[in-house]
């Protein structure tokens, strides 16, 4: 028996919708990033970009349990001696671009490298529920029907 391995003619990319409202931010993460890579398919290949496109929307309003709101610091670094800078995850949320949070979360779970830059580029993230990909067709992902533990409808967690 030999080891199948996916060739590029081979390789069917579907579209995928996940509305990730009041869904608990790491569980979402875990499948998005599953999702892009191609990991749920039976043809899944390593080495080869045989993911999803993936939709997500309503990703302002993604829920953090415990005090992930107030605790979770992102850092960045400017370049200068010194010019580390944070801000937490209420800011961001709160802030022009709530999106970030989604895609940073994704973005870590993805492997560094050429082949996850590519995957990392079939991830669409909005803010708000309207986007521009309705023409796709996108098949929609329903992840709170998937365990009773992704979706937190109270603010706390």
């Amino acid at each position: 028996m030999k080891t199948y391995s996916a060739k590029e003619s081979e390789i069917k990319k579907d579209w995928i919708l996940v509305d990730a409202e009041n869904v608990v931010l790491g569980r979402l993460a875990v499948e998005v990033a599953n999702r892009l890579r191609g990991k749920h398919k039976s043809t899944y290949t390593p080495h080869m970009d045989c993911g999803d496109n993936v939709i997500v929307i309503n990703a302002g309003r993604v829920r953090l349990t415990g005090r992930k709101l107030q605790n979770k610091t992102y850092y960045w670094h400017t370049g200068y001696p010194g010019g580390i800078k944070s801000t937490n995850a209420e800011k961001i949320l709160s802030g022009k671009t709530p999106e970030n949070v989604v895609k940073k979360a994704v973005e870590r779970m993805i492997p560094k490298g050429p082949l996850g830059r590519k995957q990392l580029a079939n991830l669409r993230v909005y803010a708000g529920s309207e986007h521009p990909h309705d023409s796709q067709k996108p098949e929609i992902l329903n992840m709170a029907d998937r365990n009773p533990k992704n979706k937190r409808n109270s603010l706390r967690g």
